[in-house]
């Protein structure tokens, strides 16, 4: 008898330890949540341009559509009392509006070019080629001339700029090979992109216009 109170008071006390050796788990939506989040965000990253490797496929891929005349167009032009005048054009596909191109002079000397980039109706890239010519030497019958120029490239995430480089060159007349642009280096500046974004803003006004018009 008292050889099986014995074995009866070891099994319970072994029964107790092994149930404080559990470590209750407190029951949190945390593990849950992050497995909705992680699904939800899975459906839709497709559309997603998450980083600045992101943007530059989809620009390649948009500029890829582009100078294979995929994309259809149309455009007006403005003149605003002979100091600047410009043509905007307007590139699309079936799934919506995917570049505004912006050409304008000014004063004879200056041209730019601004390309806007859009993706499910949200700009996510600018390119822009600022380009100065003066005169540089020559003759009047022969005049040479330098074209400098300004490359600017602004990586945007929710309509916010958020990496932007810069390039610049110079292109001479009077040589005869041009530099390999290619191999010349984007320099990283501080973003300042508040006059392009309302540039921008001022174009997709616009963007039912044809023919040509004053000013923006």
């Amino acid at each position: 008898m008292k050889l099986l109170f014995l074995i009866l008071s070891l099994a319970f006390i072994f029964s107790c330890k092994k149930e404080t050796n559990k470590i209750p788990v407190k029951n949190t939506d945390s593990s849950d949540t992050l497995t909705s989040n992680h699904k939800r965000d899975s459906s839709t990253v497709n559309n997603k341009l998450l980083t600045i490797e992101d943007i530059r496929k989809e620009y390649y891929t948009i500029n890829k559509q582009l100078n294979k005349k995929e994309l259809d167009s149309v455009s007006f032009d403005y003149n605003c009392n002979n100091e600047r005048s410009g043509t905007v054009t307007f590139f699309s596909d079936q799934s919506g509006l995917k570049i505004i191109k912006h050409f304008y002079a000014e004063y004879s000397h200056f041209s730019s070019v601004e390309s806007y980039f859009i993706k499910d109706n949200t700009l996510f890239f600018i390119f822009k080629e600022d380009t100065s010519w003066n005169f540089d030497g020559g003759t009047p019958e022969k005049p040479e001339t330098k074209d400098d120029i300004i490359e600017q490239r602004i990586y945007l995430q929710n309509s916010k700029p958020i990496k932007c480089f810069e390039k610049r060159y110079t292109i001479r007349s009077k040589e005869s090979t041009r530099p390999d642009i290619d191999k010349i280096a984007n320099k990283e500046i501080p973003c300042s992109a508040d006059e392009l974004l309302s540039t921008y803003q001022q174009l997709l006004k616009n963007k039912e216009k044809r023919g040509e018009i004053k000013c923006l």
